[in-house]
């Protein structure tokens, strides 16, 4: 993503206050700039970096910042930029990988209006909507979702009825999906490339949508994170080839690479099931039990099928912790 200082929206896909029936200058006021720092030996600084910046929403009163947790696992330093230009110290409550949210609470009063929560089930393809981000009408987005669909991550991620918009923002980490009545529906997460018929493909926003949040926020509030049992992560990154799934990537000391499994090998079955694609192969293995189970799965390799035994980990045991101050 490029740096929140250096690139404006173009004028012809900035909202418009006379389209929306909220009070468009308000609503955008509640999403802040986020920055972090992230320790050098933090698991996930190779892969994200050290220095991330995106944007969070605050979505209550009292400075708490809702965010894509990508921006903050990990983090040691985090600042907030308001829309008047103030910068304010803040801290990682928490971050959710089944999700993908991250919540912030700033360390400093904002007097900023707070962003209510929608329901996003009730958001429609074809609706108009504002990809919100930090610094006002010229750093966000008019557009209308293009599709409510099921995303699978190579990075064992999945969300069942994922949102995707267009046009989209160019600095899309964090950003606010605001619905028709000025409310929050989602959070940026991705920019991916859309297929057309004609024309080269276009890019599109994937949003999380903030249905997710809503039960599980008080556990994240209280215990930084859900009160579920943490589910088995193998630490493969795959993607699907021609109905074929390949391990393209392996997380350095993780339950995948302690057996031995190589980039390249291509994923057969896992315990007794067949896989052609990532959201069933994650949903197997998480339907198993929680975290620490041994998984049997067959792979394929130059040229011969092998059986192999994963013992499954917890995926927040390699992540530093958040530092409450």
């Amino acid at each position: 993503m490029a740096s929140l200082s250096d690139w404006k929206v173009p004028a012809s896909v900035q909202p418009k206050p006379k389209d929306y029936a909220y009070d468009l200058e308000a609503v955008l006021s509640a999403v802040v700039g986020v920055r972090s720092v992230i320790p050098p030996d933090a698991f996930t600084a190779d892969t994200l970096g050290t220095e991330r910046a995106g944007h969070g929403v605050l979505i209550r009163a009292d400075g708490l910042v809702l965010t894509i947790g990508y921006l903050v696992t990990e983090a040691e330093t985090i600042w907030l930029t308001l829309i008047d230009g103030r910068a304010v110290p803040g801290t990682v409550l928490a971050y959710d990988q089944s999700t993908g949210f991250g919540l912030i609470q700033a360390l400093a009063r904002l007097d900023l209006p707070a962003l209510p929560l929608g329901q996003s089930s009730t958001l429609s393809v074809g609706e108009r909507v504002v990809i919100g981000g930090a610094g006002g009408r010229q750093r966000s987005v008019a557009a209308r979702v293009v599709a409510k669909q099921e995303f699978a991550g190579y990075w064992e991620y999945v969300v069942d009825e994922a949102i995707f918009t267009a046009p989209s923002h160019p600095n899309w980490g964090g950003t606010a999906l605001i619905g028709p009545a000025g409310d929050l529906l989602g959070i940026g997460s991705l920019q991916l490339q859309e297929g057309r018929e004609q024309g080269p493909p276009g890019d599109i926003n994937m949003i999380v949508p903030i249905d997710l949040l809503k039960p599980i926020l008080n556990d994240l509030l209280t215990m930084g994170r859900p009160n579920t049992p943490p589910r088995p992560w193998l630490g493969l990154y795959a993607t699907a080839l021609e109905d074929k799934l390949v391990v393209v990537g392996l997380a350095k000391d993780g339950p995948a690479q302690k057996a031995d499994l190589r980039t390249g090998d291509i994923l057969l079955s896992a315990a007794g099931t067949e896989v052609r694609d990532l959201a069933g192969f994650y949903r197997r293995i998480w339907s198993l039990g929680p975290a620490g189970l041994e998984i049997p799965m067959s792979i394929y390799r130059d040229g011969k099928t092998m059986e192999m035994r994963v013992k499954t980990s917890e995926r927040g045991r390699f992540l530093k912790a958040p530092k409450l101050h």
